[in-house]
């Protein structure tokens, strides 16, 4: 299963980059988050192995991160009309996922992030879960939005989804 999600956010684009790259600012944004530590290198930075945990309702949803890319490494003084990436592979029980991040100048003071996500799923046997899969692209694309409108309004408005939520 693949897609895209975009959103214009009205910042610069080196602003976008620092907010999505800091690990402080997870919990700001990503709903569901309970937990997101590294295992192993620092928190943010290029081959760092994370273990994650979200939480949706009552269920729990425990997987590991790794990032795979970010170019460029240092997010300061990022050259005019380049554009920023940002990869991660996240792995969990019958699941695996790649997401792709794109950050590129949209205007004088307007990012465009452009989010592109894969999904595979292990362990779908029977009917009834091959069902499952095929009604989820939806919800996982939807759930995606969501998380970017939620950044946008964090990085903009500073909104916090964790004050909605009290």
């Amino acid at each position: 299963m693949k897609y895209v999600n975009s959103i214009e956010i009205a910042l610069p684009r080196e602003r976008v980059a620092q907010l999505l790259a800091d690990p402080a600012h997870l919990p700001k944004w990503l709903r569901g988050l309970v937990l997101h530590e590294p295992v192993s290198g620092v928190h943010g930075q290029l081959g760092t192995t994370s273990r994650v945990v979200l939480r949706s309702g009552r269920r729990e949803m425990e997987c590991t991160e790794t990032i795979t890319r970010r170019d460029p490494a240092d997010l300061r003084g990022i050259p005019k009309g380049s554009v920023v990436h940002f990869e991660r592979e996240i792995s969990g029980p019958g699941m695996w996922s790649v997401v792709r991040d794109r950050l590129t100048e949209a205007g004088l003071e307007t990012t465009l992030w452009e989010s592109e996500s894969e999904y595979r799923f292990t362990g779908f046997s029977g009917l009834l879960m091959r069902l499952v899969a095929l009604l989820m692209p939806g919800a996982f694309h939807k759930q995606s939005q969501q998380h970017m409108e939620d950044f946008k309004a964090f990085a903009e408005l500073g909104k916090d989804v964790r004050e909605e939520a009290n």
